[in-house]
């Protein structure tokens, strides 16, 4: 193979996702009780989930409301199953930090400017616990 297919085949467009994709990653985007600066963060370095959840959630600005430890690793992981988040791994293994992946730095650059998602309609919200309980039929 050539040095060009190559260079073609990497700089491939990571946003070409089916819209189906795109529509149930951006809907548990905005179930999610995070804010639009955490995803920021997650863009630029790993965060940890200890600084996500709870009362640290709230003092960092990147919860909407304090979850604990369990209930925020969760919703992390169900934006995991998405596409938009992945863990960071460091040479011991996976670690408690999150990073967004290439369809998260797309569905982040829809809102960047805002403060908070868009809120979820009730439709949404039924949409993705059924989306999440699909999924789960298969673990």
């Amino acid at each position: 193979m050539s040095m060009d297919t190559l260079s073609k085949q990497n700089s491939k467009n990571f946003a070409e996702y089916p819209p189906q994709i795109l529509r149930r990653a951006e809907v548990a985007l905005r179930c999610a009780p995070f804010t639009v600066k955490l995803f920021a963060n997650m863009a630029i370095q790993g965060v940890n989930l200890r600084a996500i959840a709870g009362n640290e959630g709230i003092k960092n600005q990147y919860s909407t409301k304090p979850t604990n430890l369990i209930s925020t690793e969760n919703d992390l992981l169900w934006l995991i199953q998405v596409g938009v988040l992945r863990r960071e791994v460091d040479g011991q293994g996976i670690t408690d930090s999150f990073r967004l992946t290439p369809m998260g730095h797309l569905l982040l650059d829809k809102w960047r400017s805002q403060t908070r998602f868009p809120i979820a309609s009730l439709g949404d919200r039924c949409q993705n616990f059924w989306a999440q309980i699909q999924i789960s039929r298969f673990l």
